[in-house]
């Protein structure tokens, strides 16, 4: 299903700020839909059809608070003027028009109500209210208030004053008229206020009766609705009594001819949202302890094998303590840069770029070193994947040293760590300019220990495959090209 900016750019001629406005309004519309009991819609011109007349869906809503009467999506339907003569004819005049469907979803007629969506001085679109008059809400002071909200809402609309200009509502966490309303009127005082809403200022305790009163009146926060009389901009405000009780408040201005006559305010009970958002800093605070701990244990681990390996004698022991002293320190490198992160994925060239460095001072001589370059990036990668890559490229950083300068590092000798991230697969390459492998090598040959580890590591523990190849050096010194590919969720 194609959303409003597709439709926008492919069936439309909408600017860009006019698409802009209409997806403001549709991210705000949700509120309009509950307000009125009815479906809405929005239809643009359609410019891909030979028909001047012709119409396109761009957007439908259905309400919560009431029964909706269109099933199916409607969403990039072309619709023509005989169809839908309400909507053409508000395109045509830019005036409110309303009046029945002639060929209605259901049995029984529905009443439509076609509201211009004028920005920039012009109609771009045209939004309607559908609403089947043989099943209707029973006529109280909730109902009557809130299609009396609606109507200002729908003014607003018409006159180009809502949604409010520069305002994204998508993605953000908002109160819906289910939630508990409260209606302002130009003196900012409580002309109305909903079941829910009389519930949520009893949950902050706020027992007292609220009509005519002002906010500052009934012991709640006056700034946020100052700030939306005097701006004309919607305003949010949360609530705390206690460590368990917070109510979020959104005020949203009623504007007629560029005044704030009123305001609407939704209310909220985000107690239990507030109270997993504590369990989830909380969490995160506890695993990042864990990582810090586990990175403290393993540098202690290093510390003693250090210690074990000066009483050695034999030079093949203290190279294998030498070697399980630079694995573990590669994973207390992951710990560590997850300790000061959030969550368990971690930026790669965070972990790459200590890595070269302990690589470099441990195993290079300052008089005769290697220059190490790291290019690319690596993004994100969960820890189950970061710890091994880790493992992996400090075995092979450790391989070149020992094996691709026999002789020794010459004044050029030169090693490039490549990284690659598509998406859905880390690419890593490791190039060097050193003596070369032997012609048809593969790492399956290998019998060392620090190649079985990164065979393993890279085959059977990430799924992913490794080969060797000779670079493109002199024939005296070819170098040597380790690729490794492993696949990385997104």
């Amino acid at each position: 299903m194609a959303n409003l900016a597709e439709l926008a750019q492919q069936r439309s001629r909408l600017t860009s700020a006019e698409t802009d406005h209409l997806q403001r309004l549709l991210g705000t519309w949700g509120l309009l839909a509950d307000l009125s009991f009815s479906d809405l819609m929005l239809f643009g011109r359609d410019r891909s059809a030979d028909d001047e007349h012709s119409m396109v869906v761009l957007g439908q809503i259905r309400p919560t608070t009431s029964q909706t009467l269109f099933t199916n999506d409607w969403v990039g339907r072309v619709v023509t003027s005989v169809e839908r003569p309400l909507v053409d004819q508000t395109f045509e005049t830019g005036n409110v028009s309303e009046g029945e469907i002639p060929q209605g979803p259901i049995e029984g007629p529905v009443r439509e109500t076609c509201i211009p969506v004028r920005f920039g001085g012009r109609t771009i679109a045209v939004l309607t209210k559908d609403a089947n008059q043989y099943v209707a809400r029973q006529d109280g002071v909730l109902e009557r208030t809130y299609l009396d909200v609606f109507n200002r809402f729908a003014e607003m609309v018409a006159a180009g004053e809502f949604p409010f200009s520069g305002e994204d509502e998508r993605g953000v966490v908002m109160p819906r008229v289910g939630d508990g309303v409260m209606v302002l009127d130009a003196d900012e005082r409580v002309q109305f206020a909903s079941p829910n809403a009389i519930s949520a200022l009893h949950r902050i305790g706020v027992h007292a009766n609220s009509e005519g009163e002002r906010f500052g009146e009934l012991g709640l926060p006056d700034t946020p609705v100052r700030a939306a009389f005097t701006l004309a901009r919607p305003t949010a405000e949360e609530i705390e009594r206690g460590p368990n009780v917070t109510i979020l408040l959104r005020i949203t201005p009623l504007v007629s001819e560029e005044r704030v006559t009123g305001a609407l305010v939704l209310m909220r009970d985000i107690s239990e949202l507030r109270r997993r958002d504590l369990m989830l800093l909380s969490k995160d605070a506890t695993i990042r302890e864990i990582h810090h701990r586990v990175k403290n244990n393993l540098q202690t681990i290093s510390a003693l094998l250090r210690l074990q390996g000066r009483r050695l004698s034999s030079p093949e022991a203290k190279a294998a303590v030498e070697e399980s002293v630079r694995r573990i320190r590669s994973i207390a490198l992951v710990h560590e840069t997850l300790s000061l992160t959030i969550g368990d994925d971690v930026p790669f060239i965070e972990i790459v770029r200590p890595l070269v460095r302990m690589v470099e001072e441990g195993l290079i001589s300052p008089e005769r070193p290697i220059q190490f370059s790291v290019v690319g990036d690596g993004g994100i990668l969960p820890a189950d994947v970061a710890t091994p890559l880790a493992v992996v490229l400090t075995e092979l950083l450790q391989n070149v040293v020992d094996h691709a300068f026999p002789s020794g590092p010459t004044e050029d000798a030169t090693v490039l760590v490549e990284l690659e991230n598509t998406g859905t697969r880390l690419r890593v390459t490791v190039t060097d300019n050193g003596v070369g492998t032997s012609p048809g090598f593969t790492i399956d040959d290998s019998t060392g220990l620090g190649l079985s580890i990164v065979r393993t590591l890279v085959t059977t523990e990430l799924g992913g495959t490794i080969g060797f190849s000779a670079g493109e050096g002199t024939p005296g010194r070819p170098g040597t090209v380790v690729r490794i590919s492993v696949p990385v969720r997104r």
